[in-house]
């Protein structure tokens, strides 16, 4: 076993269980900063796929919070020295829509806890399954892919110079164009309660971190490519679906998203001019 698998060879938290009224007013407020052309969200709507993020947040108090912003400690945080958290991925299925203005109650357990080594060192990847339901009974099921690294990442170095003037090109048949800057990631930060610096903190991102630039919230690249889904077969629910974050994204680079569908659902991806596929998603439409 490698030093980051015997770190957590006792580690095994319980699940927990948490409620939530979900109003309407978290829905309304990231309508409104991802700039959606539609009517502010209310009680009674659906909620669309994975905006569930905007609820059951946790606040820690101020004395928990670890020098990069992120807690310092939390029931599903593995305990490695000098942690560093990367959202890699995840899976959803939707049993029925969540519901604005219906208390719901999640509950989040523990999954798959692998170790790897990689080119850039040891790995942690540490699966949390939610489960939310209304009424008694599950709507949402999720499965959360988190990557931990122990102290200094390395690889970094590729990074050092963006191109915020190139513009990704692509002849698929979806596309839409997308340049996150620092007011949205300040705002979704907030929507999120994500108070790690990577995200508006730019000398603490570029000087401790590494990175050239603040970087784009995973969950946001993924709610990007979802809306391009919902907008261009807004008649077609989604009962599942599946996302991967591929390489980090920073503020000011021209991303473009694009969609192939097909008979059942459709491959979705994000595009930078460093790299194509910066993330992808694969939806199935009901």
């Amino acid at each position: 076993m490698n030093a980051l698998g015997s770190s957590v060879e006792s580690w095994s938290p319980e699940p927990v269980t948490d409620t939530d009224a979900l109003p309407a007013g978290p829905a309304a407020a990231l309508s409104a900063a991802l700039d959606l052309p539609r009517p502010p969200a209310v009680a009674g709507q659906a909620l669309p796929p994975l905006w569930h993020w905007l609820y059951f947040l946790e606040w820690p108090r101020h004395s928990e919070i670890g020098a990069d912003g992120h807690p310092a400690d939390g029931h599903f945080l593995p305990p490695l020295p000098d942690r560093r958290r990367m959202f890699a991925g995840g899976r959803l299925k939707v049993r029925g829509p969540l519901v604005l203005g219906t208390p719901a109650e999640r509950t989040r357990s523990l999954g798959e806890v692998v170790a790897k080594h990689g080119r850039t060192g040891e790995m942690l990847f540490v699966t949390v399954r939610s489960e939310i339901s209304q009424g008694g009974t599950v709507r949402v099921v999720e499965e959360q892919d988190i990557v931990y690294r122990s102290g200094e990442g390395a690889g970094r170095t590729a990074l050092a110079a963006l191109d915020v003037t190139g513009m990704p090109e692509s002849a698929a048949e979806w596309q839409q164009a997308w340049t996150p800057d620092p007011v949205l990631l300040f705002r979704f930060s907030a929507l999120t309660a994500n108070a790690h610096r990577i995200h508006y903190d730019e000398p603490y991102v570029t000087g401790t971190e590494g990175y050239p630039g603040l970087v784009v919230h995973g969950p946001l690249l993924v709610l990007f490519l979802l809306e391009l889904a919902r907008t261009r077969a807004p008649e077609r629910a989604i009962p599942s679906l599946s996302y991967r974050l591929r390489r980090p994204v920073f503020a000011g680079e021209h991303l473009l998203a694009t969609g192939a569908p097909g008979d059942g659902g459709a491959a979705l991806q994000v595009d930078s001019v460093r790299a194509a596929a910066v993330a992808t998603a694969d939806v199935v439409f009901a």
